[in-house]
Order: C-alpha cells, then structure tokens, then sequence
C-alpha cells in the first residue's frame, strides 16, 4: 500500500490517557491507515519524529477566533501551538445571524472584540457558506447574546412570546446549518437579563436537534456555585450536554475552592448530569472593560451607557455597588493595578498600562479613570483581569476531567491582529500546560496533559474520529519536542509564537513543517450531524 506520510521513531501518545509507546503512523490523504512498528516507507513523506513526542491535534474547545480568522486565515497563533481544531462562537457572541436592521448595532455591540471585522447581513447558512477556507478545523456555535440582541436589543426584561419564538427560529436555522450548538454570557448584557424560562424554551431547541450547550456562568466570583448549580440544573432539566467554559473562581473571596468545584462537577457526572468544563492555564482573565461594571449600565446599547456614565448620580451608584460586591463577574482585586489596557483601538497608547497607572498620570481617581475611559473610547476597551489564585488554576490543571481551552483568539504579530497586548493565552495556552505543568513542575504527568487537550475534549463534544490517533481517524496530528516545548508569550511582550512545536499535520497535509507555516490552508469546517459530529 503506498502511503502520503509516514511518522517514525517518535513516542506515541495516542489520546486515550494512556502512557506513550514508540510507534510508526500511516497516513493516507486525510485518514490514519495504520499505526505499527514497521510500515513501508516507500513513496512516502517520512517524517524522522526520533526525541520527539507525537500526539492527536490538540483541541482548543474555549475560543473566540471568528472575530480573527477571516482576517487571517492561516492561523498562526494556534498552529504554532499544536492546535489543529477551533470551538468558535463562544459566551454568547456570535458573528451571526445578522438581521439587516441589526448591522450596525451588533458591529457596536462587538467592537471592544473584533472592532476590525465588517458586519453585514446574513443568516447562518449564508455566514458558514461563505467563510473563508483556514488552517485549522472550526467548529461553530451561535450565541445566545447574538439571538437576543437580534430579536429584542439590549432591553432588561423577559421577552415576549413572539420574541421568544423569534430566537428559537434563529437557533433553528443555526442548528440546520450545522451550528453545533448555543453558547451563553450570562454575565453580561443582554445574556444577563435572561431568566430560567427562557433558556430554557432554547434549550428544548437544542435538545429536539442533539446540540449542545456551551455556557460561561452567569457568575464567576461570590455567586461562582449558584452559578454553578443553574448550569447543572439546566443540564438536567433540558437533558443536553453542558460545557462550562473557562471554569474559574474569580475575585480574592473566592480563592482556595478548585477542589469544591472540581467535586461538584464529579458528583453531577456520577449520578448521570452530563456536564463538562474547560480552563485556561493562568492567573489573568480578559474581557471589555464594560464588563466590569453592573450589566443593567449597558441597558439599550452604547449610547445609553455613554449618557448614564456622564451623571453623576449613576457614577456615585456604581462606586456603591463594586464597593459593596466586587467587579461584576471578577469579584474584588486587589486594587486597580489589576486591570490592565490590552487592546484600545482608538486610545492603542494606554495598551499595557494599568488603570491605576493612567489614573495617576491624569491626577484622577481609578474609579473615575475607568469609568472615563469607557466613555472616551466609547466601550471598545479590552481588559486584562488579574483576578485568578494559582492554587486554583493547579488544581485544575491537575484534575484530568478538566479541558483545556485557550479562550483566546488566532493571530499573528503581523497586520491588523498584531495590535495591542492581547492576553498571553492566545499565543501560549497549550505550549504552557505541556511546558510549566507537565516539565518544569511535574504538576501532571505527560499522558493525561495529552488527555486533557485531545481525548478528552473529543468526547466532550461527541467527535467521532478526532482526538486520537487510530486507524480510521482524521490524521490531525502534532509533533514536539518535549525538552523544549513552550510559550514564550508574556503579559508585556505577548505577540510571540510557542516554542517545541516541530510539525503539525491537519487532515492529513502538513501545516508546520520543522517549526515553519508551510500556508497550507487544510482545514475543514465541522459541521453538526456530518464530519464525524453527532
């Protein structure tokens, strides 16, 4: 039989959370045709894997990249990562549908994340047909904020029954389409003002279809195991898989409960709820600097937002309530040090700097400072939180139930997605467990960090033929050295590619050949009920 590539000497880590062998893979146009100590070479691709570890592709099931991937398509942040397959759509945003008189607001809505994205209008078909062909697999979801927004705006109350169905037929046409399922931000607006009964009319949607539920808590500080306890309930009543994504337990209050979580979790799956969580592996969250703040501030869109912020009375009200409870959703930090510019599109000089830093600068207090930079670079501002325990993120870390998803975007130091100081994770996620975690620290042993980013993730999300390496499978593949393997990123200087990445191979065509983007677009989009997705 001839063969396309042939993978030799290297230590195979299948997916499967078992120890590593030292094997040969097969592959055959895009499938893996057989794996074995010895197969013939000739006519072949034959890549010398000798000191090196092979693996499944690693799986990024938290991320944000459809604001990115269309600018640009070769991924490059994730690939240097190992990354051969993308979650997209994630917290409740979605780049679709959008209704022709909802252009401009949801380009609003969206602009402290992908301010450099054209909006235009379109159902969900139209958006997945149209996307561009990229380096990696993406799977699509579509976001709860996004049915909101387009069914009802940014108003705090229940909707009426003719909005409701409004959404639902919306999910539906997503689904159809082959969404793979309905995220949530259930801590900001306008996913904040949904109630039980709504979500759950839209998660009978999703359950008639076998999608899934992907939700970031509606609280990941002080009411972080309400929060919890909503998503497992949900799972219970709607019988759908629920994801939990970047699981974290936010704010100084809240530190030193990993293993409460991690045990909640385990007790749910024990007596049959079907839910899942994911993490990222550092101490620092992202979101727009909007977000910090009470989400009925953002009630009936940007401008609304801008007018409360220049009243006094709202300002003084505010002050009240983060002083009473914390930062909506982060809890409390230390100061106002913790919060640092990451991206500013029209204010990219503050990019690095801390509120308190600028706060000084201009003889002003922090409170006001934040509150004055929403209104000066009118709610676009992204953040970076500080708000996390490393206790925390090693016990996670350590747990091998817990995913790893990067909740970061592809970019590339170059062009329009090089601005700013994005969060490390987008460069660094991946590289980081299998070099701090797993090297440095011995935090977990190499097999299950593997586990954690492939075969677990895979089951997570029902994949049939990706995640391990099998006879039969999607030949998504990563090669690295692991004495050298990891990020590089930093919070100061994050636009730089993972080290120890030596080759990555998507549907059988290699992607990075010897640490270089060969520009080989060969991913595939996945669509729900087809590529191996049920």
């Amino acid at each position: 039989m001839t063969n396309n590539i042939v993978i030799k000497g290297g230590h195979v880590i299948d997916g499967s959370g078992s120890p590593g062998t030292e094997t040969n893979i097969a592959i055959k146009n895009d499938r893996i045709i057989e794996i074995g100590r010895n197969i013939n070479e000739e006519n072949a691709e034959v890549i010398d894997a000798t000191g090196k570890v092979v693996t499944p592709g690693f799986i990024d099931i938290k991320t944000h990249s459809d604001w990115t991937l269309p600018l640009m398509p070769q991924a490059e942040s994730k690939i240097y990562q190992g990354v051969t397959t993308e979650v997209i759509g994630h917290c409740g945003y979605s780049c679709a549908p959008v209704l022709p008189a909802k252009v401009e607001e949801l380009a609003d809505y969206l602009s402290p994340s992908a301010p450099w994205l054209n909006f235009r209008a379109t159902n969900f078909k139209d958006y997945l047909a149209l996307y561009p062909n990229l380096s990696v697999n993406t799977i699509h979801l579509v976001g709860h904020n996004t049915l909101r927004l387009m069914a009802m705006g940014m108003d705090d109350r229940p909707p009426t029954a003719q909005e409701l169905e409004h959404m639902r037929a919306l999910l539906r046409e997503a689904l159809d389409a082959g969404a793979f399922g309905m995220s949530s931000g259930l801590f900001t607006a306008p996913g904040s003002y949904s109630d039980v009964d709504e979500l759950v009319a839209l998660g009978k949607v999703l359950s008639n279809a076998g999608a899934r539920y992907f939700t970031h808590l509606r609280n990941e500080a002080n009411q972080v195991l309400d929060s919890l306890q909503e998503a497992m309930e949900f799972a219970q009543q709607v019988r759908v898989h629920v994801q939990i994504v970047h699981m974290k337990l936010s704010g100084t209050d809240n530190w030193g409960g990993a293993s409460k979580v991690i045990n909640l979790l385990t007790e749910a799956r024990t007596s049959g709820i079907p839910i899942d969580c994911d993490i990222y592996p550092y101490t620092a969250a992202s979101n727009p600097l909007k977000n910090l703040f009470p989400p009925w501030l953002q009630e009936g869109g940007i401008e609304a937002m801008i007018t409360r912020l220049k009243a006094s009375d709202i300002r003084q009200r505010l002050r009240s309530e983060i002083t009473s409870d914390g930062l909506n959703n982060f809890g409390r930090v230390p100061d106002w040090n913790s919060i640092r510019i990451s991206i500013s599109p029209d204010m990219p000089q503050y990019a690095g700097r801390t509120i308190a830093d600028i706060a000084a600068e201009r003889e002003t207090d922090d409170f006001n400072m934040a509150l004055d930079y929403i209104v000066e670079d009118r709610g676009k501002t992204r953040v970076l939180v500080s708000s996390i325990s490393e206790e925390d993120v090693t016990d996670f870390v350590r747990c091998p139930d817990v995913m790893i998803g990067s909740d970061g975007n592809s970019v590339s130091p170059n062009g329009v997605t090089g601005q700013g100081r994005p969060h490390p994770r987008f460069y660094g996620t991946f590289p980081r467990i299998l070099g701090e975690y797993c090297r440095e620290r011995e935090i977990l042993p190499l097999h299950q960090a593997i586990w954690k980013m492939t075969g677990a993730s895979a089951k997570a999300l029902d994949l049939k033929d990706r995640g391990r390496l099998s006879k039969g499978y999607a030949a998504d593949i990563t090669i690295f050295d692991p004495a050298t393997v990891g990020e590089m990123a930093t919070y100061q200087d994050p636009h730089k590619f993972a080290k120890g990445i030596a080759h990555v191979i998507i549907n059988g065509e290699t992607v990075l050949r010897e640490g270089e983007h060969t520009g080989a677009l060969a991913g595939k989009l996945l669509r729900r009920q087809t590529d191996g997705i049920t």
